[in-house]
């Protein structure tokens, strides 16, 4: 009975609280700014409040669960990997007016040159039934005075082991605009002092979008292998929403002819 009488009370207290922050909503636009400072301030903390009820939500109602490894892999493929980006969450779920160099979490990285960032980015959690990883992640661009945004992911130590000329690296995209825009994958294998770039557009207007990198067609010294990473290039990215859904990486031997 108790219990029945607290849900009843909780549905009136909330049907009050609605209908109170839809009358300062409406006398926002033309109380005194003494008062509006006041409304402000309740909103903000209230604001704060239901960003981490939406949040903690999101994650417990998406549909892939966190830490899936499932990944598509080619036949002889024998390294693959998902980043962290996209299989759990991160330390800091946004960022707002995001620096030149800030590192997103351990292994990725977002650069610029804007003299104004009017840059946001943040970790989202993936609900679609088509989605296989947990994470996607987020970029709204709007102003863009700069010449060049990407996202750098860092391979792990285990991407470098072992590699040779006869590899193929692999990497497949999910990704979603508000508008269509130009992507580039580049490919940086680092080889004693030099490193090897390798440089291809991702086919966004295809069902399968992804892109291979030959080694037999580059110079690296496969005895001095020290560093792999992939920059993700965004050209033209002004008043854009950029969502990448899922990034997966594989390596496999060039089939011998």
């Amino acid at each position: 009975m108790a219990s029945a009488l607290k849900k009843i009370m909780d549905r009136v207290n909330q049907r009050r609280s609605l209908r109170r922050w839809a009358t300062l909503a409406s006398e926002a636009k033309t109380a005194p700014l003494s008062q509006v400072r006041g409304m402000f301030a309740q909103a903000v903390a209230l604001r704060r409040l239901l960003d981490r009820v939406i949040h903690q939500s999101e994650y417990r109602l998406a549909l892939p669960s966190m830490g899936s490894k499932a990944i598509r892999r080619q036949m002889g493929t024998d390294w693959a990997w998902r980043p962290d980006l996209w299989l759990g969450p991160v330390a800091t779920m946004g960022y707002a007016a995001i620096a030149n160099r800030t590192q997103v979490c351990a292994g990725a990285t977002v650069y610029h040159d804007c003299k104004r960032s009017e840059l946001t980015a943040r970790q989202i959690r993936n609900t679609r039934e088509s989605d296989i990883a947990p994470f996607g992640f987020r970029l709204d661009v709007f102003r863009f005075d700069g010449s060049f945004l990407s996202l750098a992911l860092d391979f792990p130590p285990e991407a470098a082991a072992g590699l040779k000329q006869k590899h193929i690296i692999r990497v497949d995209l999910i990704a979603e605009m508000e508008k269509p825009l130009e992507i580039f994958a580049r490919l940086n294998v680092k080889h004693g002092p030099n490193v090897e770039t390798i440089v291809r557009e991702m086919p966004l207007n295809e069902e399968e979008v992804m892109v291979e990198f030959d080694l037999g067609y580059s110079k690296i010294n496969e005895k001095r292998v020290e560093k792999i990473w992939l920059d993700l290039i965004f050209e033209g990215p002004e008043m854009n929403q950029i969502i990448l859904r899922d990034v997966t990486l594989t390596r496999r031997p060039r089939a011998e002819l």
